[in-house]
């Protein structure tokens, strides 16, 4: 059985439950329920079918205009080595130009997203067929569905038969169609064909079952296609490194410089982390959810704990300096990948400039983190007794109900009454008196006193201000990173995102020491959308600021997409429309005209700012605008994560827009 993700009680996350709409004319994967999915509502097919397709289109439309102009390779202002050109390639095209190998690479990607989105477009028909029948033949449902059983076993089985039975039809259509000369899916090989129809389905099944109730279907079709084209990426690197003679080109859908190397050795190896030690995982999150009192020997869980942490942590060092390393040093021409990171640091504008910013991130990140610690704790304080255990229940369903690890950490490592060390809500302790000093004691009680008496005065901040907080946030980290070196930003986002996975790899799994002070301190900025057993709002605000970097935009424009979309525009709508708004856009939903209105005017003012400051080139503002009022519709309007959905619409469109 899954387990379940620990949650606080409902009356100390701060926020209303989600309604329940009606999922009966919903798109499901194949074997699949609603109770698998996010509560919205729409199920976002079509941002599952078309976005993939779009954002495809704008890099194939960014490439030909970039080939058709004679353009240098690399974005403008972007310190980096020049890309990696194929030496010895098949049929003599070794001296094929890397904007040529990156232009041939996206007709290829563009039909991967057409592919899968074929694909997923199948399992939702085939999954409306099979639940008709069962609906017509009188099947007794064993659970939501009729189709579906309840048993785990059996529906994992039929999936693997059905991706089995998919892959091979797939397979046979690519066959049939290069016999008859169809110009359809031409740009795929057959290996591209085989690997992306299992991949994909792969990653369908495993989200479901890891993010249990964490994506609608059109933000789980998205991601996984974002999953299989870096799975492709990371292949035919290494098959053009091992047999050159086998590829014309670089199959990459990004230009092959160093950046694209550590970006898959950084979030594949994180995810390839987590594949490889998934059993040490799985027995730490089981041992975690098992209550202390019905175990025969109670002293054994703690030591359990402790054992399978230190399997983690010394088996992801070994993976990362072993597979992981090994594979970047020989992509970099067996140079030591550690020691290009560091020569690379002092290699900026000037020597200080990568110091500076790193040194910049890192202090906003602990003020933020030690200000918030502060604050959640005074929080707490005045919403429920100083001394109250938190207590942590599982979802219905799961195979325990009574205590989870982040409860019995919290408990189990609280001192004693009395006691002069004091826990933060980080896991960090602090001493609360002074012995060696005179009257220590009655000058901590008297300073305890004071914070106290000013907390009292300070209002805490609500769940909308708080996730907000960090939309502001991103503007001010990032901003600066992008303006003065967005290819040094294109890697620290990379090492921040593979940072978040292994970070919910210890949440998720209650892995010892961090893990429940983790979730505890991640449970206090959740909302609805944070529903599932994973929590994905920082992953996809990651993304929604690095993906206009990773995209690799021709203008500096493009590149502030996403920081703009997210940190002001969507602030800014949220802000103003719970505080301002008046008119709905319909009933069904709490966007209001006036938060669009000031999504619209915040991103057109940040946007013209960054073009008076020379941070940006000229650009056509009525395109521009344009653009940004389609996006705030967009926003309004879908039910979808717009940290993730949004900032890659509003890219494309104006890629395509030409802005």
């Amino acid at each position: 059985m899954r387990p379940g993700s620990p949650r606080l009680p409902e009356g100390n996350r701060r926020h209303p439950s989600p309604a329940v709409w009606g999922k009966s004319d919903f798109g499901y994967v194949w074997m699949s329920v609603p109770k698998n999915y996010r509560a919205s509502r729409d199920d976002g097919i079509f941002t599952g079918l078309l976005l993939g397709p779009l954002i495809a289109s704008a890099l194939l439309f960014s490439s030909i205009k970039q080939v058709s102009s004679f353009s240098d390779h690399l974005p403008e202002g972007w310190l980096i080595e020049p890309p990696v050109k194929l030496q010895h390639a098949q049929g003599g095209l070794g001296g094929l130009e890397a904007a040529q190998a990156v232009l041939l690479s996206r007709y290829s990607l563009l039909e991967l997203s057409t592919f899968c989105a074929a694909i997923l477009l199948f399992h939702v028909c085939a999954s409306w067929w099979i639940e008709y029948r069962a609906c017509k033949e009188g099947s007794k449902p064993e659970g939501e569905r009729s189709s579906v059983p309840r048993s785990e076993g059996r529906r994992s089985l039929y999936y693997v038969l059905f991706t089995l039975a998919t892959s091979v039809m797939m397979i046979g259509l690519k066959i049939v169609l290069r016999i008859y000369d169809v110009n359809l899916w031409k740009y795929l090989n057959l290996f591209e064909v085989v690997i992306a129809s299992l991949f994909y389905q792969f990653t369908l099944y495993v989200a479901l079952r890891l993010a249990h109730g964490g994506f609608t279907l059109g933000e789980l079709g998205l991601v996984c296609f974002g999953g299989t084209a870096l799975c492709l990426e990371f292949l035919n690197i290494t098959i053009a490194r091992i047999w050159p003679i086998t590829t014309p080109y670089i199959r990459t859908y990004r230009l092959p410089t160093p950046l694209l190397i550590f970006q898959i050795a950084l979030i594949v190896g994180s995810f390839l982390v987590g594949f490889l030690l998934s059993p040490f995982l799985v027995l730490s999150r089981n041992n975690a959810q098992r209550p202390v009192h019905r175990l025969r020997f109670p002293q054994e869980k703690e030591r359990k704990r402790r054992y399978y942490a230190l399997c983690f942590y010394v088996g992801s060092l070994l993976i990362i300096g072993t597979l992981i390393g090994l594979w970047t040093r020989w992509c970099l021409g067996n140079r030591d990948p550690w020691l290009w990171v560091i020569f690379r640091i002092v290699e900026g504008k000037k020597k200080w400039t990568r110091p500076a910013l790193l040194s910049y991130w890192a202090l906003l990140c602990i003020i933020s983190v030690a200000g918030w610690n502060r604050q959640l704790a005074r929080s707490r304080r005045f919403q429920r007794p100083r001394n109250a255990t938190p207590i942590i229940e599982l979802p219905a369903g799961s195979s325990n109900t009574s205590i989870t690890a982040a409860a019995a950490a919290a408990t189990e490592s609280a001192p004693p009454m009395g006691s002069a060390v004091e826990s933060s809500g980080l896991g960090m302790t602090f001493p609360t008196s002074f012995p060696n000093m005179p009257n220590g004691a009655h000058m901590s009680m008297v300073a305890t006193d004071l914070l106290d008496a000013a907390d009292k005065h300070v209002p805490t901040l609500g769940l909308n201000a708080r996730r907000k907080f960090f939309h502001g946030l991103a503007v001010v980290m990032f901003v600066p990173g992008v303006a003065v070196d967005p290819a040094f930003t294109h890697l620290s986002f990379s090492a921040a995102f593979a940072l978040f996975t292994f970070a919910e790899y210890v949440r998720y799994f209650a892995i010892y020491p961090f893990g429940a002070s983790l979730h505890l301190f991640m449970n206090e900025f959740l909302d609805h959308r944070d529903s599932g057993t994973a929590i994905l709002s920082h992953f996809y605000l990651l993304t929604g600021c690095a993906g206009s970097l990773w995209l690799e935009g021709p203008s500096r424009l493009l590149q502030f997409t996403g920081i703009l979309t997210l940190g002001l525009g969507d602030a800014a709508a949220s802000i103003v429309g719970r505080r301002l708004g008046i008119h709905r856009w319909s009933p069904t939903t709490s966007k209001t005209l006036e938060g669009s209105l000031a999504f619209v005017l915040s991103i057109l003012t940040a946007a013209l700012l960054l073009r008076l400051v020379g941070f940006v080139e000229p650009f056509l503002s009525a395109r521009y605008l344009s653009v940004v009022v389609i996006s705030a519709i967009l926003e309004a309007l879908s039910d979808q994560n717009d940290n993730l959905t949004l900032p890659l619409y509003m890219w494309s469109m104006m890629v395509i827009a030409e802005v």
